[in-house]
């Protein structure tokens, strides 16, 4: 009898051991929609990030289209400098929107193993 009592209560510990972990490691509806959440808000602000670079760039351009049309070295300085700084603050931008989509994804809850 004392088999058989002691199988039970290992089965016992072995379904209890087993039901625990099947729970910890199933995430919520609710915890996969905040998840999700948070990874489209950080790729939207990473698409921003992407836009300011692109428009930037576009602007730029345009400075430099305007610069050759120019034989004044002096102007055409001006216009490289100008277009330099334009890539150069919209880079800055661009970096700061990123470092806070990283941000977010950090204070997204870690998936369970």
């Amino acid at each position: 009898m004392k088999t058989s009592s002691s199988i039970r209560q290992i089965t016992l510990c072995a379904i209890a051991a087993a039901s625990a972990l099947a729970l910890s490691s199933c995430d919520s509806k609710q915890e996969n929609a905040r998840e999700d959440a948070t990874e489209k808000k950080a790729d939207q602000m990473e698409n921003k990030a992407d836009a300011v670079r692109d428009n930037a760039e576009k602007k730029a351009d345009a400075i430099e289209d305007n610069k050759s049309m120019s034989n004044d070295h002096s102007t055409n300085a001006a216009m490289e400098n100008k277009a330099d700084a334009t890539r150069n603050a919209a880079e800055q931008k661009a970096d700061g929107i990123e470092n806070q989509a990283d941000a977010v994804r950090d204070q997204s809850p870690a998936p369970t193993p």
